[in-house]
Formats: structure tokens, sequence, C-alpha cells
């Protein structure tokens, strides 16, 4: 059987119509469930000798690691003024339980000595401080690299941990269908 273009184009155009029809693309934006915001607070030392810009290494990497996840509505800073006013908050603290300082130059030279190692406990809690995720993470440089990319390594653990996990639906808006045709919204205060 000989078909010519004009009639190929024809049933492709109509093949995919028919499959559109179907199983319509679904479209999130106006009603999925309410997202969190998250905020990150300064990383706490916990006792463990670590040098400040290792500190703040990690905060700033955890700052870009868990905006990139989409996850969150927004990530705001510790001490932002605009985070009183978010109705769906989670707070992440981060607390330093380890840490092994490491060498670039064993790492250049040997590849088996001089590793840099992070581990940190992470807790996400809401507003009234129910924790919704406590996990211990760790973050390291083994081979190349400077000793703060361990922070990096670190910040992107936690923030692929967090979007693992089942985080409980924000609560402040609830969504809830009568019928087909009626949207019923109830803001919880």
């Amino acid at each position: 059987m000989i078909t010519s273009k004009p009639t190929f184009l024809f049933v492709l155009a109509a093949a995919f119509i028919t499959i559109n029809l179907a199983h319509p693309l679904r479209s999130y934006a106006g009603t999925s469930s309410p997202q969190w915001s998250a905020q990150v607070t300064k990383v706490d030392s916990g006792g463990v000798n670590l040098e400040p810009s290792f500190q703040v290494a990690i905060y700033e990497s955890l700052l870009d690691e868990l905006s990139k996840t989409k996850l969150f509505k927004q990530v705001l800073r510790d001490g932002d003024r605009s985070a009183s006013e978010v109705p769906d908050l989670l707070i992440l603290k981060t607390t330093v339980e380890k840490y092994s300082a490491g060498s670039e130059t064993k790492r250049a030279v040997t590849t088996v000595a001089g590793a840099t190692k992070l581990t940190v406990r992470s807790q996400l809690c809401t507003r009234d401080g129910k924790i919704v995720l406590e996990r211990t993470i760790n973050g390291n440089v083994r081979f190349m690299g400077s000793n703060l990319r361990a922070t990096h390594n670190l910040a992107r653990n936690i923030a692929k941990v967090i979007k693992q996990s089942s985080l409980p639906e924000a609560s402040s808006t609830l969504v809830q269908r009568v019928n087909s045709d009626e949207v019923v919204v109830v803001e919880l205060r």
C-alpha cells in the first residue's frame, strides 16, 4: 500500500489529537496541594572544631541546593524578616557531628589519603518544633578538589535526602473537590 505524504501527515496528526484527548496533560498549577517554604538556619558547629569558612560554605551551599530541587515555594535565609508571614514554613537545622580535615596535597599525590569528611545531623522542623525529617548525612571529597568541595557534596546529599523523603502535606490551604465543576477552598489559620 502506497500512501502520499499529506495522507501520512493527516493520519499522524489525527493520532496525536486522539491521544491528547484521551490522556490530556494535567496542569497542577492551580489545583495542586500547597507547597512548603523552607528556612535554612545557620550551621551549628556542635562542639566540633570547624573553621568558620566551612560553616558558611555549608550554609550557602544548602541555600543553593535546596533552591535547585524546586521542592519549596521559596528558600529563606536565617533571620529573614518575611519568614514570619510565610504560612507553610519548614525550618532546616544542621548540626555538625564529625569533621575530618583533609589535605588537597595528599589527595593530589596519592588519591588514597587526605580525604575531607563531614557528618551532620539535619532536622527539618515545623514552626512549632515538630520534627518532620531527621537524618545523619555525610559529605566528603576523596580524590580531586578543594577541601570546601566537601561542603558542596554535603549540601547536595542533604537536598537529595529531603527530595526523596515524603514530606507531610502543607496545611495552610485545603483544596477539596465537591464535584467535577465545583472547587471549595478552605483557608486554615
